[in-house]
């Protein structure tokens, strides 16, 4: 098996068009037609874990974060960065990143957090923008469900939790031909009056040249007619942050002590107490401070992340309360569920859950 193989499942679990722009995901390093020994998956891809990797003949490491962010214009080895690509390359290790291609996954960082809490009735907190598309193409009626049913193959028409949506119109098309052209239906340079019917179907537009691909292959039309929209519709789900509800309402000092047992936090910083029952919880794993404002909106009691700073806290404004667990923490059973997808997906072969802990915080 090819490590390009293991990519492609890779990308199934969590597609990198829904990364976030600033992010660095995918193949960072290496070459994916090397052929793959084992997968060794981590939080971070540190130094000491390409030595797990080299001592448990792994040649990918799926790693979480990203160890290769911002762009680096020499590599010497002179910061953990640099040691950690360095060591990958002269032992042909390649190293693969998941990041906000997950956080943004209805089941991935945020529904992991959830699950580990026990939340019910979950859904995104921030739903992605501005990634949604719209076409519109017209055929004959003989030709409408094979246009459609390729269109809905390569994943178009699927909305929420539903599968297979189009809007379907019927309507009287026009075309006269030039001496060039080859006309389906009529003869050049005659002048055609035909009923079409006019199919719409929106799909995500990181899928646009899959579908046109399907589109043109299976329209019966030697010209195909067909129009593309930028639609605002918020993707309900593809975003960052979750809530969710508590299965009973919590006293906050109960609720907190069940957030660090179950997160096995060893310590949590939170706003002042509002004397009020949890219910309703929001999420987002890694620095959320961004949410606290979507998270209010959202009638959340408390917010769950990481990474707040002093003045952040004020933002709690007593409408809930803000809870910072850890950045590590919030994250931390996300290479579990990586492991367990590769595994249901990639059967008899090594995918090993590190056993390194990278978490760069301590606690006295």
């Amino acid at each position: 098996m090819k490590i390009k193989e293991i990519l492609s499942v890779l990308e199934e679990m969590a597609p990198l068009a829904y990364a976030e722009d600033f992010d660095n995901v995918g193949l960072l390093v290496g070459d994916q037609n090397t052929e793959a020994t084992g997968v060794l998956v981590c939080h971070d891809a540190l130094e000491n874990v390409i030595d797990e990797a080299i001592a448990k003949e792994c040649n990918l490491v799926v790693c979480f974060h990203p160890i290769l962010f911002s762009g680096l214009k020499k590599i010497t080895g002179k910061n953990y960065v640099e040691r950690s690509i360095l060591k990958a390359i002269k032992n042909d290790i390649a190293i693969y990143a998941v990041h906000t291609a997950l956080d943004n996954h209805k089941d991935g960082v945020n529904k992991i957090f959830c699950d580990a809490l026990g939340l019910t009735n979950t859904k995104i907190l921030i739903p992605k923008s501005n990634f949604i598309r719209k076409l519109v193409t017209y055929t004959i009626p003989e030709n409408a469900d094979k246009v459609r049913n390729a269109l809905f193959n390569a994943g178009a028409g699927k909305i929420g939790n539903y599968e297979d949506c189009s809007f379907n119109s019927k309507g009287i098309g026009t075309y006269q031909g030039n001496e060039d052209s080859n006309p389906e239906i009529g003869e050049r340079f005659e002048f055609i009056e035909n009923e079409e019917i006019k199919i719409e179907v929106t799909f995500e537009k990181y899928l646009e040249s899959k579908i046109l691909k399907a589109l043109f292959k299976n329209h019966v039309y030697e010209e195909v007619a067909y129009e593309i929209y930028d639609l605002q519709n918020q993707h309900q789900n593809i975003g960052l942050g979750m809530i969710g509800e508590l299965p009973v309402e919590m006293d906050e000092k109960d609720f907190l002590l069940l957030v660090k047992e179950k997160m096995i936090a060893d310590g949590i910083r939170h706003s002042a107490f509002r004397g009020k029952k949890i219910k309703k919880v929001a999420v987002l794993g890694g620095s959320g401070s961004f949410a606290i404002k979507n998270a209010i909106q959202a009638g959340a009691d408390a917010f769950l992340t990481a990474d707040l700073k002093y003045h952040q806290f004020y933002e709690a404004e007593n409408q809930l309360i803000l809870a910072d667990i850890g950045h590590f923490e919030s994250e931390r059973y996300t290479k579990n569920y990586i492991v367990d997808f590769l595994r249901k997906k990639i059967l008899n072969f090594a995918i090993i859950l590190s056993e390194e802990n990278t978490n760069p915080v301590k606690y006295l």
